[in-house]
């Protein structure tokens, strides 16, 4: 995977306050009631800069320790340099990582698991990387929180009929092959949550979204541009059929006339 999806630092700073708004509260505070009592190990998948671990850990008790799972060691070591957050009672945690692809997890890489967590991840993920994740997680018998897949759907204001034909090639887009992967796109959270129900797991899930407007520009900037280059990508014929679609909103975004909806799924799973 580290070959293909290689996501920014940048990227990842400049989202992690929308990513923090937009997950979901609901599931987070249920987690808490499937923690064992005394210390718990979180198994962080696709971890990044760590923003999971910022966000959930003051959320649940501890003591925690924190295991850090990613293909790129550059960031999980941003991770591990910054402050680390502190858990419900403010008291510290503990973290660890590990580098290594999740095609190739199994459940002895989840030792001691009491949670499993990832974000913005699901729809990354190829066909047997989501298996070999939901196989991991059941042979460990650890609930898992994954927030943040996109579901495909965007809603931009005010609306504009090319609207419809970007987030069509934004969908095929994430759906590519690359280098023999067929990325999962919008049926990832679906898939990992059919694969749970299949196993007769217990599955919650919650729409979450991407709030987007000048309050934020950068951030509705950078998802705007990269929305666009990834449509045009997949579609070039839209950069003559749209022509002057990109400018016509960049036009609103800088007058702080758009604003943008992103939808998210999360999902929350854990044993009968």
């Amino acid at each position: 995977m580290s070959e293909i999806i290689e996501v920014g630092s940048h990227w990842l700073a400049v989202r992690e306050a929308e990513d923090s708004r937009a997950r979901s509260q609901d599931l987070a505070r249920s987690v808490r009631s499937l923690l064992p009592d005394g210390p718990i190990i979180v198994h962080d998948l696709g971890s990044g800069t760590g923003s999971m671990m910022r966000w959930l850990a003051p959320l649940l008790p501890g003591p925690q320790t924190w295991v850090l799972h990613d293909w790129n060691a550059s960031l999980t070591e941003r991770a591990l340099d910054g402050e680390l957050p502190r858990d419900l009672l403010d008291a510290p945690i503990s973290v660890r990582s590990r580098i290594g692809e999740l095609a190739r997890l199994e459940g002895a890489d989840l030792e001691g698991a009491s949670l499993v967590t990832a974000s913005a991840l699901l729809d990354v993920l190829t066909a047997p990387e989501a298996h070999a994740i939901v196989d991991a997680c059941i042979e460990v018998g650890a609930a898992a929180l994954f927030s943040l897949s996109v579901t495909g759907e965007v809603e931009l204001r005010p609306w504009d009929a090319r609207d419809k034909l970007y987030e069509a090639a934004f969908n095929g887009h994430q759906r590519r092959e690359v280098h023999g992967r067929r990325l999962l796109g919008r049926y990832g959270g679906p898939i990992v949550r059919g694969l749970f129900g299949r196993a007769r797991w217990n599955v919650r899930t919650a729409r979450t979204s991407w709030r987007l407007d000048d309050r934020e520009p950068q951030l509705l900037a950078d998802w705007f541009d990269g929305w666009v280059d990834a449509a045009e990508e997949q579609c070039p014929e839209l950069r003559d059929e749209c022509a002057g679609y990109r400018e016509f909103r960049r036009g609103q975004l800088d007058r702080g006339e758009l604003s943008a909806v992103v939808h998210h799924l999360d999902l929350l799973v854990w044993p009968r």
